[in-house]
């Protein structure tokens, strides 16, 4: 009797009627969010993102303001082939579409030449192995200054006619001049301040001359009693 009942009822017209009204205010409701949100965020609609890349920051920014977006540099980097100030990298990239007053983010060129630090080359290594080192790290090798000592051994390194040491920030790129030996072993060493290099052998000369040779029986260093040569 019971199952007789409910087969009537799922039979009923008006029950099939509150079912369909149920699913039609479902629907409705779904597609009513979705038109709301596509008005709300303005789908399919945007500013499309212009070509920054090699542009100087400064136009870059007049020209994306122009456009209702904002523009922010965020890193730097070092490329030697480009201008500096330029820009290398954007987020968002070139043809994407954003909103109004979206920030883009860049990256530029940097204004200034990167420092690096002189590797501990001198009194250390070879001209070849010094040279191979300071080229790998960009820096200009011009040729050799020549000194007193072991063939090809470095001895110091000059920019600009002064000396630098290891550890001393210079300029990537820089033209570095490499003081080595010319296989003429002689004493030398570096002044206080490393600004000069001066050589012994004068003074070593200096004191040859005030030796005399004395080919005699008397010695030029011994005390000579010359009373007892007169009495013979």
């Amino acid at each position: 009797m019971k199952a007789k009942e409910i087969l009537k009822k799922f039979a009923s017209r008006r029950l099939w009627l509150h079912l369909f009204g149920m699913l039609a205010v479902v629907v409705l409701l779904i597609f009513g969010v979705k038109w709301w949100l596509q008005i709300y965020t303005h789908h399919g609609e945007g500013i499309e993102v212009p070509d920054l890349y090699g542009m100087d920051y400064r136009k870059a920014m007049d020209l994306v303001e122009e456009d209702g977006l904002e523009i922010m540099a965020n890193d730097s980097t070092y490329i030697k082939e480009m201008p500096a100030g330029c820009i290398v990298v954007q987020s968002p990239a070139k043809g994407m579409l954003v909103k109004e007053g979206r920030t883009i983010y860049v990256t530029i060129n940097s204004l200034t030449i990167p420092r690096v630090r002189i590797p501990d080359l001198i009194d250390n290594c070879s001209y070849r192995e010094a040279q191979a080192r300071l080229q790998q790290l960009e820096f200009r090798v011009l040729p050799p200054r020549l000194i007193d000592g072991e063939k090809d051994w470095v001895y110091g390194i000059l920019l600009d006619g002064r000396h630098v040491r290891a550890g001393d920030l210079v300029a990537r790129e820089s033209q570095l001049t490499l003081v080595i030996g010319n296989g003429a072993y002689g004493d030398y060493y570096y002044g206080q301040d490393e600004d000069e290099m001066f050589m012994d052998s004068e003074a070593e000369e200096g004191q040859q001359e005030d030796m005399t040779e004395d080919n005699g029986e008397i010695d030029d260093f011994l005390p000579v009693d010359l009373d007892a040569y007169e009495d013979e």
